[in-house]
This record gives structure tokens, C-alpha cells and sequence, in this order.
């Protein structure tokens, strides 16, 4: 089997996606998401990161809109592009379309929790709606998809380590403990992929180096940890994920190959070939 890992879209499709999946014989893409640009990214961690303040109070409601209604178009292409493609489309949820989509949050082991002004508007469903047109794309977060001999497990959104005492992580480990238990026979037999958005804690694939990164968090580990733990008990022999731009690469935990497969928008993805053996190869797109 050969997989186009890929995510982190934010708004931009390149034609050497297609391309690419006739070269190389790709049998399945599987996307970690973040399908939206995010526009006023500066702005946002300066007024609202770590904060209880909405955007939409910092910059009006009417430019909210503009700008949310552009950021949906431009998701809205990248979905229609994936949907063409030759080869079925997997994905999980990133941690930008649930700031779309209340829902979507609900659902989330590191739920934002709303600020003290509420708009309903800014909360509503924009994703879901979207995703229903197309019929090439599935979603399988908290929840698994099967492709030939193998499993996939997946987990949405959380740009932030978690909180381990938390309801929502408890709630979220348990869905995911009962189907990696549910696949217990596969995963021994190396056929579950475990794909999130997030990668795990404290490895060298979660690192914010960045120059541009908040202060707050430069210099400091923010994959999952619960992604981290689920790999550590149940060691599926590939984990999948993105979001932390500037850890692209691959670490191997326990029996367990991690890879972050790097943003799409600036043109990385990863290639992975998995044998019947269960061997495992990884080519890097740059």
C-alpha cells in the first residue's frame, strides 16, 4: 500500500498533488486537515491567543464575516480538488476548522472554551454542510476506516498539549482505548494507522521553533499528549500527523514509526509504502 500523507492545506491546492499520485502509484490520501487559510494570523495570537477574547470583538463583526466567509471559499476549493482526485480521500478534522464549528468542538479532547461574549454566527456548523458534497472524502475521526488489509484510527483538531485531568481528555482516551481494543488483533498483526492532526508530545517532531511564534509558546513541546499516550500503550505501527510546521520528519516510538508529514500549503507532504511484511518506507516531499 502507498499512502499520500498530506494536511494542512490552509487554503491552497498545488496541481503537483495530482501529478504526484500517478508517479508514484498512490493507493490512498490521507489528510490530517486544516483545509481553511488563517488569515490575520498576526493579529489573532497578538489579541486573542491564550485568552478569553473573541476575534470577532477585536476586529467587528462585520469584518469577521468578510473574512470568515473567504477562509470557508477558499476551504471549499481545496475539498473540491481532493474530491477529484483518482484515489480515495481519508481525513480527520484539524484544530482551524473546529474554530469553525461548535460542533466540531464538542468533539474535541482540548475544547476551547468559549469567551465571556457569545455570537452565535461566529459558532455555527460551516464545516460539516461543506464536507457533505463530497463523496470522495470520508471522515473517520474518533471513529476508524478500513482500506484493504488495513485499520485506521483517527483523532481531530487540539493545538495544545491537552489536560490530562480533564473531562474532555478522559472522554476522548477512552473512545480511542476502545477502538484501538476493537482492532487489538490487526494492531498486533502491524495493519492500524493511527492518524490525528497534532502530533505527539514531546518528541522532535512538536517543537516550536519559529521565529514569528508567540513568546508564549516558542522554545516549548505542543503536540498531543494524548496522541503521545495512546502510542505509547497500544504502539500501531504508523502514526500520522502534521500541524507543527516546522517539525517535519519521522521518530520512531517504541515499535511505533511517527511522522510529521509537513504543510501543504508550502508544498510538503510525505510518501509511505507499507509492505505485506509490514515494513515501512518514507519518502519525504519538499
Amino acid at each position: 500500500m502507498r499512502i499520500l500523507a498530506i494536511g494542512d492545506f490552509h487554503g491552497k491546492f498545488q496541481k503537483k498533488w495530482v501529478d504526484l499520485i500517478k508517479k508514484e502509484n498512490i493507493d490512498l490520501v490521507v489528510s490530517n486537515g486544516d483545509y481553511f487559510p488563517f488569515l490575520y494570523r498576526k493579529l489573532w495570537f497578538k489579541h486573542c491567543y491564550n485568552t478569553d477574547v473573541e476575534f470577532w470583538e477585536v476586529i467587528g463583526k462585520k469584518k469577521y464575516k468578510e473574512i470568515t466567509l473567504r477562509e470557508i471559499s477558499a476551504g471549499d476549493k481545496v475539498f473540491e480538488k481532493l474530491n477529484n482526485l483518482a484515489v480515495p480521500v481519508i481525513t480527520v478534522l484539524g484544530n482551524y476548522e473546529q474554530a469553525k464549528s461548535q460542533k466540531d468542538f464538542d468533539v474535541s479532547d482540548v475544547k476551547r472554551p468559549r469567551g465571556k461574549a457569545y455570537w452565535s454566527w461566529a459558532w455555527q456548523d460551516f464545516l460539516n454542510p461543506l464536507l457533505s458534497k463530497y463523496k470522495n472524502i470520508k471522515r473517520f475521526d474518533y471513529s476508524y476506516y478500513r482500506f484493504g488489509d488495513f485499520v485506521f484510527i483517527g483523532m481531530n483538531g487540539g493545538s495544545f498539549p491537552g489536560n490530562v485531568k480533564s473531562k474532555a481528555y478522559k472522554k476522548h482516551r477512552k473512545i480511542l482505548e476502545r477502538l484501538f481494543r476493537k482492532f487489538s488483533k490487526e494492531n498486533k498483526e502491524k495493519r492500524v494507522i493511527f492518524v490525528s492532526h497534532n502530533v505527539p508530545y514531546n518528541t522532535r517532531l512538536d517543537k516550536i521553533t519559529d521565529k514569528d511564534a508567540h513568546k508564549k509558546a516558542k522554545g516549548k513541546h505542543y503536540g498531543s499528549k494524548l496522541v503521545r499516550r495512546i502510542i505509547d500503550k497500544y504502539q500501531p505501527i504508523l502514526h500520522l500527523a502534521g500541524h507543527i510546521d516546522e517539525g517535519v520528519g519521522k521518530q520512531k516510538l517504541g515499535k511505533t514509526l511517527a511522522i510529521n508529514c509537513g504543510p501543504a500549503h508550502h508544498g510538503k507532504a510525505a510518501i509511505i509504502e507499507i509492505n505485506d511484511k509490514g515494513k515501512v518506507k518514507v519518502k519525504f516531499i519538499k
